[in-house]
């Protein structure tokens, strides 16, 4: 029987899912609504750039793009089909090759920032 790559871009998945669910309409309402409201310095750039400089700040800001990213290429791959297309080769490498690019782009991002 061949071996299927089906369970980790499944991981990924779930782990973005998963994510998305608990953390994503916090950090859009903390960044998104009450920051900009309240006026503080929260988010000023001193201390986003000690947030990305940290270790457990990196951890954090890549897993929350990179499993952002892996959920959303999996979710256009499945829509695709609702719209006519089907899911072949071509749209597989498209739609999680698009999700490693970003993952890549973000960790070479974070590592230039330095520690």
């Amino acid at each position: 029987m061949k071996r299927s790559h089906a369970p980790i871009f499944w991981l990924l998945f779930g782990g973005g899912g998963m994510l998305a669910a608990l953390f994503g309409t916090a950090l859009v309402l903390v960044t998104g609504i009450v920051v900009p409201i309240t006026g503080s310095d929260v988010l000023a750039y001193p201390r986003m750039l000690a947030l990305a400089q940290s270790i457990v700040g990196k951890a954090f800001v890549l897993a929350v793009i990179v499993l952002f990213a892996w959920h959303a290429a999996h979710r256009i791959l499945c829509s695709l089909h609702d719209v006519g297309i089907h899911k072949g080769l071509v749209a597989k490498l498209t739609c999680y090759g698009c999700a490693m690019a970003i993952s890549l782009v973000a960790a070479a991002s974070l590592w230039r920032v330095g520690f």
